[in-house]
């Protein structure tokens, strides 16, 4: 919790600072104020720091545990506010309010920090769920549309000739009726009566494969 100014505190931890007054000593701490805790904190005094951690960290967790629902988020949020109590106790004004209302806020800051920084993480993650599920579905229609198209050239391979010819020319090649019976120099009666009989011929592979109703 005292990482930030440990070099520092090591040194001093016991000595007092420029300017006036003494350090508060460890017997005097129990009945020192919040506002002289902060005081001795910003005197490198780590057991200032204990004492305002004994007097106020229940609050502190309590609040980040409501907000949060998380045991270990809460203890977090616990280590966060007192560690920038010792590294910035200048922030602390007591003429705006007291210590524990401080670190109240402080604790509220950062918990609704985290929230939104969790709520921003889900967003993401179900985006990128999301995207994956499609790029799945994608691929699995494009591989599905691959073995169709494969059926399809087998079953209209395996049709009779004359039916295969008219299907491709019409379906295939994207002509009309009238221009593949001029194609295949036959009526177009005839051509049409080849094409349904083909289709028709196609339908019942088709159902035989289990792939459905494509024509």
């Amino acid at each position: 919790m005292t990482e930030g100014r440990a070099d520092r505190s090591s040194e001093r931890a016991e000595a007092s600072v420029e300017g006036p007054g003494d350090p508060v000593t460890n017997a005097d701490l129990h009945d020192t104020s919040d506002a002289g805790l902060v005081v001795a904190i910003s005197r490198y005094q780590q057991d200032a720091l204990a004492e305002a951690y004994r007097r106020h960290a229940g609050a502190v967790f309590g609040l980040a545990r409501r907000l949060l629902y998380d045991v270990s988020l809460a203890e977090e949020i616990v280590q966060e506010v007192f560690l920038r109590l010792w590294n910035s106790p200048d922030k602390f004004d007591p003429g705006r309010g007291s210590l524990r209302s401080y670190l109240l806020a402080q604790c509220h800051g950062r918990a609704v920090d985290l929230l939104r920084s969790e709520s921003s993480r889900r967003r993401r993650e179900e985006r990128d769920l999301q995207r994956t599920a499609e790029a799945g579905y994608d691929l699995e229609h494009e591989v599905w549309d691959m073995a169709v198209a494969d059926q399809v050239h087998e079953v209209i391979a395996r049709l009779p000739e004359t039916e295969r010819k008219a299907i491709e020319l019409a379906y295939l090649g994207g002509h009309t009726y009238r221009e593949v019976a001029a194609m295949l120099s036959e009526p177009e009666g005839t051509v049409k009566s080849r094409i349904r009989a083909g289709l028709k011929r196609m339908r019942r592979e088709f159902a035989d494969a289990g792939i459905g109703e494509l024509l």
